[in-house]
């Protein structure tokens, strides 16, 4: 790429064109002209505006306390992360609506169990399975 295809990209990228308008123009490839304005964060006018309204609105994390500023038009968060949201959730299974709890007798040993989300399952376990499937187990 020449000094003056790179000049040009950053004057069209800084007017709002986007990167396939760009490359059609310059005669070049797509890619080159992502991998440019990205390595020299060339983003054009789209920046100006903020991409995200705060509310004003805070709460704390239900796990940790951490402050959170809600976000406008958006669903309130109630954890400042994935690893707040697991750790609270798994340590409150009492207040998980299981929808899809099924039970089933084993056709091995006769057990009865529950199991969540597999309604496909037909063994207690995986001894069970293997000794029923295969013969094996403590009864020969």
């Amino acid at each position: 790429m020449t000094d003056n295809q790179k000049a040009q990209i950053i004057k069209l990228r800084v007017a709002g064109n986007g990167y396939g308008k760009i490359a059609q123009m310059l005669g070049i490839s797509l890619n080159t002209v992502k991998s440019f304005c990205r390595r020299n964060d060339i983003n054009g006018n789209t920046a100006t505006e903020p991409s995200v309204t705060l509310t004003g609105e805070t709460t704390c994390c239900e796990n940790c306390g951490i402050t959170i500023q809600q976000i406008a038009k958006q669903k309130k968060k109630r954890f400042c992360c994935d690893k707040c949201r697991n750790e609270w959730w798994n340590s409150h299974l009492d207040r998980v609506k299981r929808k899809a709890v099924y039970n089933f007798k084993c056709p091995h040993c006769g057990k009865e169990f529950h199991i969540y989300g597999d309604r496909r399952r037909k063994y207690c376990s995986h001894e069970c399975y293997i000794a029923d499937r295969f013969g094996g187990g403590n009864d020969e």
